[in-house]
């Protein structure tokens, strides 16, 4: 099947209802797109912001701090002495200075999500947002934490979008040094234990050491994928190669040159000597050294394989079909990793083209498809936030660094139904002079069912036709 409704549900965001048919052409439609950049967003918070907003926190959190040890004293009693456990000090009211500054760092946080999702509503180019999200989702960092919460978007914004039809190795690079990365990951507190910071907080007693979180992850999550072939001492020298990447003004790098908020190499905390890592040796030689391995990795044959699993998984099926798979691989190891030829390999697979083999939309997916599919052409904001919070799948804030999971099992529960249920219902009576009867063909096209059609027909509103549509079983596919 190639007709262009089938790639808008596959490979895009899903139909808008308000639009013409159009060609039937749906592989050109996409391929048109991967020759293109995707258009950057306007009004986006920047990382100053974000790095403005974190300092701030921290200095309201270190204030509030101060004064709670200052009323400590006082409200000893008399003849014994109290513990102020840690479930007594969270009950603790928080200084309104603090709750403000934690109130902004939010706020970039959802400036961010609103501008996704008006650009998943909108954008003339539905291929390349969706291959935004699907990267995002590959190098995933959290909002999870008060350092990452206003940086997490940025990382898709910065790092992804601008390489996105690119090498793989420029956006690896420009992912793993950016700030949100390196705060997600701990990198930013990575020292190395004889490196000159190393020494000199070992001389007064002050315990700081190697981090490995960013390198085990690269390896693990980001490149080569688990189990191929790498041991321990390979993370642990890939950590001492990267040690040095750190972040102005932040972490490690408080007292050190550059941008506050930017990616910076410190020296003085750089791991000295050379490097062994899957077998190669990498001379001294600062940053580069770490730069070096991550190029690398970019064009290794495993990393090839990982990304060409992901791939077929996410836009073809749960088990990802093996000649597929192949197919991608052999075009990112004979391209060096140039996306646009795997994108268009990708395209080019008849696997990724089987009507017959649907992929259940995830919750973030159906969220975008129901608000397109019913003429939403703004951000809903806050409520979009907050459903997307209800269904499992909250912007940008996976329960762990791999992400969030990429197959029905994960998203079919019968209570994530219900959830949805009521979300489509709320969706469609906030909406009016819409006719399911006449969206539906346009949104599902040759995959309507009789059974749909009918029950659409014969619902008592056209509230609840709209949202019988939504939750039908092809629409809650593509």
């Amino acid at each position: 099947m190639n007709d262009l409704i089938f790639a808008e549900n596959r490979f895009g965001l899903g139909p808008r209802s308000g639009q013409s048919p159009g060609r039937s052409d749906g592989r050109g439609w996409a391929e048109a797109q991967v020759g293109q950049r995707l258009a950057g967003l306007p009004g986006i918070p920047t990382r100053a912001d974000a790095a403005a907003a974190l300092l701030a926190y921290r200095e309201e959190r270190q204030n509030a701090r101060q004064g709670q040890a200052a009323m400590q004293p006082a409200a000893m009693p008399t003849g014994g002495t109290m513990t102020i456990t840690p479930a007594a000090e969270a009950k603790a009211p928080r200084p309104h200075e603090l709750q403000m500054a934690r109130r902004e760092q939010r706020e970039l946080y959802l400036r961010l999500v609103d501008a996704r999702i008006g650009a998943a509503l909108t954008t003339e180019q539905p291929f390349l947002e969706r291959l935004a999200h699907f990267w995002a989702n590959h190098f995933a960092v959290g909002a999870t934490k008060a350092t990452t919460i206003g940086y997490a978007g940025l990382l898709e914004m910065e790092a992804i979008r601008p390489h996105l039809t690119g090498r793989f190795a420029d956006m690896l690079m420009a992912v793993e040094r950016h700030p949100a990365m390196l705060l997600y990951l701990d990198q930013a507190q990575s020292v190395g234990p004889n490196s000159v910071a190393g020494q000199r907080a070992g001389q007064r007693g002050r315990d700081v050491g190697l981090n490995e979180n960013l390198a085990r992850e690269i390896l693990e999550l980001h490149t080569l994928g688990v189990r191929t072939g790498y041991a321990q001492a390979d993370v642990t020298e890939f950590a001492r190669a990267l040690t040095g990447w750190t972040i102005a003004g932040l972490g490690r790098g408080r007292a050190i040159d550059g941008a506050e908020g930017d990616f910076t190499f410190a020296a003085m905390l750089h791991e000295p000597g050379s490097r062994t890592i899957l077998g190669k040796r990498y001379g001294e030689g600062g940053e580069e050294q770490g730069r070096a391995v991550l190029m690398d990795l970019a064009v290794h044959p495993a990393t090839a394989r990982h990304v060409a699993t992901k791939l077929a998984r996410h836009f073809a099926a749960d088990d990802p079909p093996p000649a597929m798979v192949t197919r991608l691989e052999q075009a990112f190891l004979k391209s060096g990793g140039d996306l646009p030829t795997v994108y268009r390999a990708l395209l080019a697979s008849p696997e990724a083209w089987d009507a017959a083999s649907p992929k259940f939309r995830n919750p973030w997916e159906w969220s975008v498809a129901s608000l397109r599919a019913l003429g939403v052409e703004r951000s809903p904001g806050q409520r979009a936030v907050g459903m997307l919070q209800e269904l499992g799948m909250p912007v940008w804030r996976p329960t762990s660094p791999a992400g969030f999971d990429d197959v029905a099992a994960s998203w079919a529960a019968p209570d994530a139904l219900m959830r949805r249920v009521e979300a489509a219902q709320r969706m469609a009576g906030a909406v009016s002079g819409l006719d399911a009867r006449v969206v539906a063909p346009r949104v599902l096209g040759a995959r309507l069912t009789p059974a749909t059609a009918t029950a659409i027909s014969r619902a008592e509103s056209p509230a609840t036709g709209l949202a019988l549509m939504l939750v039908s079983p092809e629409f809650l596919r593509r």
